[in-house]
């Protein structure tokens, strides 16, 4: 089967879309992976900022120095020590101040003797404080930390790192941040690659609606096929009964039997086939009501007079109603009595077609309403066919066809309105 140059496969599809969330995902790893670097990078400056200057406090020298002789002795002595740390730790300025926040040192020997810029308040109070703020040195993380002799706040230590310099550790990682995306994103690609190949292996080059036409072929004769069997299942236990009346001697009993199944068959026949909609889908309801009766539960078929055909192709509808019908019994016959399942069928005053399957169960959880739709969801044990694709597919055929879904509860009711098909 050609695929048209606007119609792309089932693989190229699949591999796209697995593209795509590879992309997406690494993306946001990527983005993870960046603020954790800024946030270790910051928290470990906060952390060497606040050390450099608590080892700076407890120096005896230093605090020696600002309690004994003038401001200017004070800095010649602490000028030397404050320019050595500088240069052995990624420390970008030490500021020793008087309690008045007057610098004794500073990394620019121009600003010492002016007013130091950022918060001491805490200091003075012989707190410890970090902080970011704006100085001499443009924005920067600083710890500022009392010096204390006999007990007493006698000057204060600030040392920082400017943002510039933690800026600076953060790109240093940028190498790392980038083989980690670098490799993800190849892991990710050669699994696309792989699940591209393994769905072009199944599927070949058909386009995404074939492979959704198959699907819908399948549950059409799957749905199809337990119908039969379920009409062949009941008429079959009824003739044996009959059969069984005749050997006692009942034989009035045994007419009255067949009579009536074939009174309420004809009945149902009757009711679904004397309109201008689908045969096959009137047949399928046909096959559903022994299945229901075969489970004990009450089967209605309500149909509007007259009303067309919906713009499904035949497997699509059988697939359709199919499913929903399906569905509605199981959940009938997991629920407590009285059972029931109804169906009804009605054009709406716009022309369009709805279909409304109603069911005596449990009900879906708020919670799974819309994961009902999933395909590989299902609230049902699996099985040997598999679960988890029949609602999936339900919600594929209606959008296809331009229809809308509808589920409420009390009782559990699946709403579908679907086009008229056009007339020819």
């Amino acid at each position: 089967m050609a695929v048209s140059p606007r119609q792309k496969s089932a693989a190229s599809r699949v591999f796209f879309a697995f593209v795509g969330s590879v992309l997406a995902i690494t993306a946001l790893l990527v983005a993870v992976l960046a603020f954790q670097v800024q946030t270790t990078e910051r928290s470990t400056a906060e952390q060497l900022t606040l050390a450099v200057a608590r080892t700076i406090a407890e120096m005896p020298e230093v605090a020696s120095a600002v309690t004994t002789g003038t401001d200017a002795d004070a800095t010649a002595s602490l000028q030397p020590i404050a320019e050595r740390i500088m240069a052995e730790t990624p420390i970008d300025f030490v500021t020793i101040m008087t309690t008045e926040g007057i610098r004794l040192t500073h990394r620019d020997p121009a600003e010492i003797g002016k007013p130091y810029i950022g918060t001491i308040g805490p200091g003075r109070e012989g707190r410890t404080l970090t902080e970011e703020a704006e100085g001499t040195l443009g924005p920067s993380l600083r710890s500022v930390v009392p010096i204390e002799q006999d007990g007493r706040v006698v000057a204060l230590v600030s040392a920082g790192i400017t943002l510039g310099s933690v800026g600076a550790g953060v790109l240093r990682q940028v190498p790392f941040v980038v083989v980690i995306a670098i490799a993800l994103a190849a892991v990710g690609l050669c699994a696309a690659w792989i699940a591209g190949r393994f769905t072009r292996r199944i599927a070949g080059d058909l386009p995404a609606s074939a492979v959704r036409d198959a699907v819908s072929s399948y549950e059409s004769v799957r749905t199809l096929g337990e119908a039969l069997h379920a009409q062949r299942h009941e008429h079959a236990n009824r003739m044996h009964t009959a059969v069984a009346l005749i050997e006692l001697g009942r034989g009035d009993d045994a007419i009255d039997l067949l009579t009536e199944t074939a009174r309420t068959s004809q009945a149902l026949a009757d009711h679904v086939v004397a309109r201008e909609g689908d045969p096959t889908v009137a047949a399928l309801l046909l096959g559903k009501s022994a299945q229901a009766a075969e489970r004990g539960i009450d089967w209605t078929v309500e149909m509007q007079p007259a009303i067309p055909r919906t713009a499904l192709g035949a497997v699509d509808a059988v697939s359709l109603v199919g499913n929903l019908v399906d569905n509605a019994i199981d959940a009938a016959a997991s629920g407590s009595e009285p059972r029931w399942v109804r169906v009804e069928m009605a054009q709406t005053p716009d022309g369009r077609i709805a279909l409304t399957f109603i069911d005596s169960g449990e009900g879906v959880p708020p919670a799974l309403r819309e994961r009902i739709f999933e395909h590989g969801f299902s609230t049902k044990p699996a099985g040997a066919d598999g679960r988890g694709v029949g609602l999936a597919l339900v919600r594929a055929i209606v959008d296809a066809a331009g229809g809308s879904l509808e589920l409420s509860a009390h009782p559990t009711t699946f709403r579908i309105i679907l086009p008229a098909e056009e007339s020819a």
